[in-house]
């Protein structure tokens, strides 16, 4: 993961800000969007990303559904 330096902070504060941040760089940093002039969500759909994308996306797939259970209160948020 991207960690962020001095003042530099994220305009999300929401719960899984981070992990989206680090996938959407990582995705628009990606060949896919770079030389085939994609756009995420294209590459996503196709699966034409590195699995560095695919492990982040898994990631932050698994911090949202943290959101919705109930469990989490005790384990706290998978993703940090």
């Amino acid at each position: 993961m991207m960690r962020y330096e001095g003042d530099e902070k994220l305009a999300d504060n929401s719960a899984c800000a981070g992990v989206r941040a680090d996938l959407k760089m990582c995705l628009l940093e990606s060949d896919c969007c770079k030389k085939d002039r994609k756009t995420p969500r294209q590459c996503l759909q196709s699966n034409d990303v590195p699995e560095e994308c695919q492990v982040l996306r898994n990631t932050f797939f698994e911090c949202k559904r943290s959101i919705l259970d109930n469990r989490q209160r005790f384990r706290g948020r998978k993703g940090y």
